[in-house]
């Protein structure tokens, strides 16, 4: 049983199923997860990679075009489009991101009405995608992990005794 003094926040669970997420990630630039929720319930998950059946980047390479792979689905379209594919409505959901989203991730997240994202490290953040954020009220939380969170999550200890 765990202790109370062991849980994680409810930010650092679903930040910690982003990352585990990304672990899945085919990309050999930058491994990213996502992971949507409403109401601290998971509705979908993805990870950036290439279509299903395709080839991916770890096998053949990043196909790049003007500095940015197009073989590539972003995590955060990949979690929408399981949304999509399964009947469920994102409008009100939050998305928890390994990465700041790019300017066309958030402008999607937007459309979809998201309401909050949260997101671990920066990365690239678009000035434009920021400001869309911010007119379109739009909640935006960096998740942080101390050394004392990390250790409540350290996958050798959880799968030698659980404790």
């Amino acid at each position: 049983m765990v202790k109370m003094d062991k849980r994680i926040d409810w930010d650092q669970y679903f930040m910690t199923q982003a990352l585990l997420l990304s672990l899945r990630s085919t990309c050999k630039r930058l491994s990213v997860g996502a992971i949507i929720v409403r109401d601290r319930r998971v509705i979908a998950g993805g990870y950036n990679g290439s279509v299903s059946g395709d080839v991916h980047c770890l096998d053949e390479g990043c196909y790049l075009v003007d500095g940015h792979c197009v073989r590539t689905i972003h995590a955060e379209m990949n979690a929408v489009l399981q949304c999509s594919k399964f009947g469920v409505a994102t409008d009100g959901a939050e998305i928890y991101v390994t990465d700041f989203p790019c300017l066309q991730c958030t402008k999607m997240l937007l459309q979809t009405g998201i309401v909050k994202i949260n997101y671990l490290r920066n990365y690239n953040n678009d000035p434009y995608a920021v400001a869309l954020l911010k007119r379109k009220n739009v909640a935006v939380k960096q998740i942080k992990f101390t050394d004392e969170d990390l250790a409540k999550i350290d996958i050798k200890t959880l799968l030698k005794d659980g404790k």
